[in-house]
C-alpha cells in the first residue's frame, strides 16, 4: 500500500476516523488519474499495434500517461522524507521505482507500475474503511433522543449528547437507553446484546444499572443518567476499538525503528541485483518488491477483528497488547464478593422460635429494615415490595446494633443478639452461620433468627474449571474476608488455595509473589481493596456491572455483563487473535522476502516489475481477509 495523498503522509496504518471530505476527494482525484492513464497506455498499444513504423507517437502516449500518475506519487515520497516510517519507505520505493523505469525508457512501466499501486491503494483503503465504518455503526448507538424530565415534571425532548450526569429521562417501551444510569422506578425488559452480547433480555427494576445503547423491549423507565459520552460503555467500546488501529506487533516496531536503514538495505540489495544480473526489470521489482504493506496491517486489522469481537461479547479491552498477553496466562487470582460472589447478602434461611409465623417474621423484618441504610437491613427490605411494609412509628437505630420501632401489635427490634441482651429480650441460642445473622422480636417476645450470606454466582464453578483445562492451574482465592467464609466458597468453585483477611496491600504482595515464583496471573476482582492488585496481576479483569470505578480504572480488561464464563472466552479470544496475527505476519513478510528473491534472481521475467506489483497487493488483501476471519468468532452463552 501507498499513501499518494496530497496530505501528510500517515503515521498509522489506518485512520482513527472515517475519512474526511478532502481525503475523499484525493482518493477520487488519484482513481481518476489512474484510469486516465491507464486509457492513454490502451490507446499508445492500440496505436503501436495500428502503426509500427510511427511507434513514437505510442512512447509519446505512454510518457503522458506515466505524469498523470506521477504527481501524487512523487509528493508521497517527498513528503515521507520529512516522518520516515514502513509507509513512508512504501511511497519512496514506487518512486525510485518509477524514475527507474523513465531512467531505462521503459514509460510503459513507468505508467502502470503506479497504476496498479494506486488500484490496490484504494482496495486496501475500502478494506480499511470497512473496519471504521464498523466503528462508526457502533458509534450510532450513542446517538439518540432522551426524554429529559423537568424538575417541574414536564418532559423535553433533546439529542442525547445533551444530557448529564444526574439528569433523569423516561424511557419507554421501544425506547433506546440513551445513556448509563441506574434505574429510578418502573421495571421492564432490557436487550443488552448490542453491548453485553447477552442474547437473552435482562430484567431491570429499580436501583438496577442499566447500559446506554440497551433496548427497553416493554415496560416504563425512570433513569438517573450516571456516565455520558466517552465515559459510557459503547464511548469506552468505540475508543478501544479506534486505539485498536495504531497496534504494531513486535516485528512492525523494529522495522518502523529502522525504516531509514530497511530502505538503505532495499536500494543495496536493488543494486546488486543491478550489478549481478545488469537486468533493470530485475532490480525495479526489488524495490516493488520490498514495500512492507502486508507486514504493516497485519497487527492493526487483527486488532481491531479482535477487540470489536470482544466488544461483541460484553468484553472491554483496553489495548492490544493485553489482548496478546490473555494467550500467556497461567494462573488466577479472584476475589470473592462482588466476583464469585453477587456482592450482596441474601436471606438464607430463618430459624423461628416456637409458635412464630414465617410470613408474619418475613413482613415485620422487611418494614423495619426498610428503615435503615445498614447492608442487612437493606438485604431484607428487598424480601418485599414498599406497599406491603408494615405501618411504623417512632422509629429509632442504635448504630452498628439495630433498629426498633413501634407497630399496631407493639415495639419491635431488629438487630445484633447484642442489641436483644440491652434491651432485657431472651433470646433462643443463635445458629451456626457463617455470614451475617439478625434477631427480631415484638413486644418483648422473640420471634427468631433471619440469617443472611452472600450467594455464589452460578456460573463461578463452570468458569474456574473451564479455566483449569486452557492451562490455568493455578488458582488462589484471595479476599478479605472471614477464612472460614473464603474456604467454604473456594470449596464450592474447585480451589485450592486461599488467602484470607486480606488488606488492599496484602492483596498486592500477594499478587507480586506469584509473579516472583514464575506464574502468569490473571487478577479478577471488582472493589476499592482490589485495585492495586489488578494493577500489579500481568492482566486485571474488572467486573463492570456492579465494579467500583478505581477498580474499573484500574482493570486492563472490564466485562461488562459480570459474567464469569467471558474470562474462557477472553483466553480462547486472545489465542486465535495470536494465530491470526503469526499468520499475519508470516504472510506479510516471508511474502516479501519471497517475491523479493524470486525478483532478483529474474525468476518473475520481463514484466517482473508489474508482476510484483500486482503480488504486493495481493499480500495486502490476504492479510485483511486472515484477520477478517476471526470476526466469524462467537461464543453464546
Amino acid at each position: 500500500m501507498t499513501s499518494f495523498s496530497s496530505e501528510e503522509p500517515h503515521t498509522s496504518p489506518a485512520k482513527s476516523v472515517l475519512l474526511t471530505r478532502s481525503e475523499q476527494r484525493n482518493m477520487a482525484v488519484q482513481l481518476l488519474l489512474a484510469m486516465a492513464a491507464f486509457g492513454l497506455l490502451l490507446c499508445g498499444w492500440i496505436w503501436q499495434w495500428l502503426f509500427p513504423q510511427q511507434s513514437d507517437v505510442g512512447q509519446i502516449l505512454f510518457g503522458v500517461a506515466s505524469l498523470l500518475v506521477a504527481v501524487p506519487v512523487l509528493r508521497s515520497a517527498i513528503y515521507s522524507l520529512r516522518s520516515p516510517s514502513l509507509h513512508g519507505v512504501t511511497d519512496q520505493l514506487i518512486a525510485i521505482a518509477m524514475l527507474g523505469a523513465w531512467a531505462t525508457g521503459d514509460l510503459m512501466t513507468a505508467a502502470l507500475l503506479p497504476g496498479i499501486m494506486i488500484f490496490g491503494h484504494i482496495l486496501e483503503e475500502r478494506s480499511v474503511i470497512g473496519s471504521q465504518e464498523a466503528i462508526d455503526a457502533l458509534s450510532h448507538l450513542t446517538r439518540s433522543r432522551a426524554r429529559r424530565i423537568l424538575p417541574d415534571g414536564d418532559i423535553e425532548e433533546i439529542d442525547n449528547h445533551q444530557l448529564r450526569t444526574g439528569d433523569r429521562v423516561e424511557v419507554r417501551a421501544g425506547d433506546r437507553l440513551p445513556a448509563d444510569g441506574r434505574v429510578i422506578s418502573g421495571s421492564a425488559s432490557l436487550d443488552t446484546a448490542p453491548i453485553t452480547g447477552e442474547s437473552v433480555p435482562q430484567e431491570a427494576r429499580a436501583g438496577d444499572d442499566v447500559f446506554g445503547g440497551a433496548i427497553n423491549l416493554d415496560g416504563l423507565l425512570c433513569v438517573e443518567v450516571t456516565r455520558t459520552g466517552a465515559d459510557a460503555t459503547l464511548g469506552k467500546v468505540i475508543a478501544l476499538m479506534q486505539k485498536a488501529e495504531h497496534a504494531k506487533p513486535p516485528i512492525t516496531r523494529l522495522l518502523e525503528r529502522y525504516a531509514g536503514q530497511y530502505l538503505v538495505l532495499i536500494l543495496l540489495i536493488a543494486a546488486a541485483t543491478w550489478f549481478i544480473t545488469r537486468d533493470a526489470h530485475a532490480m525495479l521489482a526489488v524495490l516493488v518488491a520490498a514495500c512492507p504493506c502486508a507486514l504493516v496491517l497485519s497487527a492493526p486489522a487483527t486488532a481491531i477483528a479482535g477487540i470489536a469481537v470482544a466488544a461483541r461479547h460484553g468484553i472491554l479491552i483496553r489495548s492490544s497488547a493485553f489482548l496478546e498477553e490473555l494467550a500467556d496466562l497461567n494462573a488466577i487470582v479472584v476475589d470473592k464478593t462482588g466476583t464469585l460472589t453477587h456482592g450482596e447478602l441474601h436471606l438464607q434461611r430463618t430459624v423461628l422460635a416456637a409458635g412464630a409465623s414465617s410470613d408474619a417474621v418475613i413482613r415485620l423484618a422487611a418494614s423495619l429494615g426498610a428503615a435503615s441504610s445498614h447492608p442487612v437491613s437493606r438485604a431484607l427490605a428487598k424480601l418485599l415490595p414498599r406497599e406491603q411494609y408494615l405501618p411504623l412509628d417512632d422509629v429509632s437505630e442504635q448504630q452498628g446494633m439495630g433498629v426498633r420501632a413501634r407497630t399496631a401489635q407493639g415495639d419491635a427490634l431488629l438487630g445484633r443478639p447484642a442489641f436483644f441482651g440491652q434491651n432485657s429480650i431472651p433470646v433462643d441460642a443463635e445458629p451456626e452461620h457463617d455470614g451475617p445473622l439478625v434477631g427480631l422480636s415484638l413486644n418483648g417476645r422473640f420471634l427468631g433468627w433471619l440469617l443472611l450470606a452472600d450467594s455464589l454466582r452460578p456460573e463461578a464453578q463452570m468458569a474456574l474449571a473451564e479455566l483449569r483445562q486452557l492451562g490455568l492451574q493455578r488458582q488462589l482465592l484471595l479476599t478479605g474476608d472471614r477464612d472460614s467464609v473464603a474456604q467454604r466458597i473456594a470449596g464450592e468453585v474447585g480451589i485450592g488455595d486461599v488467602v484470607a483477611q486480606a488488606l488492599p496491600e496484602d492483596k498486592l504482595h500477594q499478587v507480586s509473589a506469584e509473579i516472583a515464583q514464575g506464574f502468569r496471573p490473571m487478577v479478577v476482582g471488582d472493589g476499592i481493596n482490589d485495585s492495586l492488585a489488578l494493577k500489579a496481576g500481568v492482566v486485571g479483569i474488572a467486573m463492570g456491572a456492579g465494579g467500583s470505578d478505581i477498580a474499573l480504572a484500574s482493570a486492563d480488561v472490564v466485562l461488562i455483563g459480570s459474567d464469569l464464563r467471558r474470562l474462557g472466552t477472553c483466553v480462547r479470544l486472545s489465542r486465535a487473535c495470536r494465530k491470526t496475527l503469526k499468520i499475519n505476519v508470516f504472510i506479510g513478510l516471508g511474502w516479501t522476502l519471497v517475491v523479493m528473491a524470486a525478483a532478483a534472481m529474474g525468476l518473475l521475467g520481463v514484466g517482473g516489475v508489474l508482476i510484483a506489483a500486482l503480488l504486493h497487493n495481493l499480500s495486502t488483501l490476504l492479510v485483511l481477509g486472515n484477520a477478517g476471519r476471526l470476526l466469524r468468532f462467537d461464543e453464546p452463552l
